[in-house]
């Protein structure tokens, strides 16, 4: 628990969290790239990829998104935990604390939809 009645530790873990969302974006990115990359190379030339190549990379694609929305989602659940902790002096006046919060969430929902895109056009 923080007693320090300054709102530089509130500001220190949204900076913490936003760097999470971050992470979890690009992860998120970089396993649609993954999964994408290897359907684009076998509709290009269908004799550098053949459909065991093609599956590792689709579920290894998979697991990074899979990873990105949990990251997402975990990062969110420990903001809200020092949320908890803080005083309402350690609030500056009128400040939504709870943006980032339901942004990093919103991005774990999303990233969650992204994979299950993948089971139903696969």
């Amino acid at each position: 628990m923080s007693d320090l009645k300054d709102p530089r530790v509130l500001f220190a873990a949204e900076r913490t969290l936003l760097a999470w969302n971050r992470t979890s974006l690009s992860l998120i990115a970089f396993g649609f790239v993954v999964e994408r990359a290897g359907r684009l190379a076998r509709a290009v030339s269908p004799e550098i990829i053949n459909s065991n190549q093609l599956m590792i990379m689709s579920w290894l694609g998979l697991a990074f998104i899979a990873l990105g929305a949990i990251t997402s989602a975990y990062s969110a659940r420990q903001y809200a935990v020092i949320l908890r902790t803080l005083t309402p002096n350690e609030f500056p006046p009128g400040y939504a604390a709870k943006w980032g919060l339901l942004v990093n969430l919103a991005v774990a929902i999303l990233g969650l939809i992204l994979a299950l895109e993948h089971f139903s056009f696969s």
